[in-house]
């Protein structure tokens, strides 16, 4: 299983890097990076819906909308699917694909 820190070394200059703080609790980076390591199919979908909802003439996409979407799509769910990662995709999906940037509103991030 690749971990946290594998997963940030595979995407140099994304804003998604893990904590270096010794004995520090895991931030919600810290665990986005561990989620998408284990959970790879969870991107590829929210890609795919981001395309499917760009096709069809949206100009505004939001991810917790997304990730309701998956919520339904996947009959077992998805556990440690957590709303606090719906920022961390984004940003990861913008990173990936840039012209799809003015569809996501992005807040500077207060917390890693």
């Amino acid at each position: 299983m690749p971990t946290p820190h594998a997963c940030a070394h595979q995407h140099p200059g994304r804003a998604t890097r893990p904590s270096h703080r010794a004995g520090s609790r895991p931030t919600i980076t810290d665990r986005f990076l561990a989620f998408d390591a284990q959970h790879p199919y969870v991107y590829r979908a929210l890609e795919r819906l981001t395309a499917q909802r760009l096709a069809s003439g949206a100009t505004r996409i939001g991810l917790k909308a997304l990730f309701e979407d998956l919520r339904w799509q996947l009959p077992e769910g998805i556990r440690g699917l957590n709303n606090n990662f719906t920022a961390l995709y984004a940003r990861k999906l913008i990173a990936d694909h840039p012209h799809w940037a003015p569809a996501f509103e992005l807040r500077r991030r207060r917390t890693p």
